[in-house]
């Protein structure tokens, strides 16, 4: 088997973000529910981002920011994305391939618009996001390249594009590849509603496919239908090699087979806005893991990259990770 010649492939969802801040009342106005993600439709998001002043945009994307945090750590990245054949989607791309991140998917050919996700963030920092999906729902199983599968360590799977069927087919296609190469697959539950619609299939993928699983404390509790953490902490053990259940300012636990540890939070001076902290929580986590780091470190890495990205607009970071860490020892 030939050495791995990349950190970190991700498949998700290939999305600009429209970021803006509103106050409570805006929220309650639109009948958003404040702090999740919901699907919406073209028209949905015509009319609600005609309400919202103007935005900063952006490309985001979940596991895309993920990628993005990697890059920044000096790490080697790939990205599996579908994208729309219209200037969005080209600035998606040239945004990624700046980063130094490998990125081939060809774009739609007159079919859906590039996705985008009208992001409302609260003055308690609080992001509630409105996602139109455009071109995502067309990633399937032949977008899926084999030969980038091989050659990542960990291919790295976006709960959010859960949703369509043959999104489904491309993760367990990815997932067989990855594992015919004794490579690692990885999954973050990304959204407990995300969990709510599809938590059989989820609960499938967790337990015969994936090796290292992100979730934040809502979204354990959901897969396992429990009220309390510690239970959903106890039950995920056996059903993954590593779960990293993040607890925002608690820090992470860490559950492993034999062992739950526990990597803290790392501080920050103001939190501006929370989109974007599991996304690159998962990629300092990751990028540990790809350099042989030991779990608590991988975690401590995580947070950090978390907290430089809550304490700014927007879910690509704006200072170096990699100087960022090598600062705090942990490179």
């Amino acid at each position: 088997m030939a050495a791995p010649t990349l950190d970190v492939v991700g498949i998700g969802n290939a999305i600009v973000d429209v970021l803006v801040q509103v106050d409570d009342a805006f929220l309650a106005c639109q009948g958003l529910n404040k702090g999740t993600m919901a699907l919406i439709d073209a028209g949905q998001a015509e009319a609600l981002y005609a309400k919202m002043v103007a935005g900063r945009e952006c490309s985001g994307g979940s596991v895309a920011n993920s990628i993005a945090g990697i890059a920044s750590l000096g790490g080697k990245g790939a990205y599996i994305g579908k994208l729309g054949g219209d200037s969005l989607g080209a600035t998606f791309a040239c945004d990624l391939k700046s980063l130094g991140v490998q990125f081939g998917t060809k774009p739609m050919q007159g079919g859906p618009a590039t996705a985008r996700c009208l992001i409302l963030v609260t003055p308690d920092a609080q992001r509630t996001m409105n996602t139109f999906l455009g071109a995502c729902v067309e990633l399937g199983p032949e977008d899926i390249d084999a030969s980038v599968i091989a050659a990542a360590q960990v291919t790295y799977l976006e709960g959010y594009l859960f949703d369509p069927p043959r999104a489904m087919a491309a993760f367990r296609k990815a997932a067989e590849l990855a594992h015919k190469s004794q490579r690692k697959v990885a999954l973050s539950l990304s959204d407990p509603f995300c969990v709510d619609r599809h938590r059989a299939e989820f609960f499938d993928l967790v337990k015969a496919h994936v090796d290292i699983l992100f979730a934040n404390e809502r979204e354990i509790c959901s897969l396992y239908e429990t009220e309390h953490f510690e239970r959903a902490a106890a039950a995920v053990r056996g059903h993954c090699d590593i779960a990293v259940l993040t607890r925002s300012e608690h820090g992470a636990n860490i559950v492993t087979a034999t062992e739950m540890l526990h990597a803290p939070a790392a501080p920050v001076a103001k939190v501006v806005d929370t989109t974007g902290a599991g996304d690159l929580y998962a990629a300092g986590f990751l990028f540990g893991l790809t350099r042989g780091r030991d779990l608590v470190t991988c975690g401590k890495l995580g947070a950090l990259c978390a907290a430089e990205i809550i304490s700014h607009f927007g879910a690509r970071p704006e200072t170096s990770l990699k100087e960022l860490a090598h600062r705090q020892g942990l490179l």
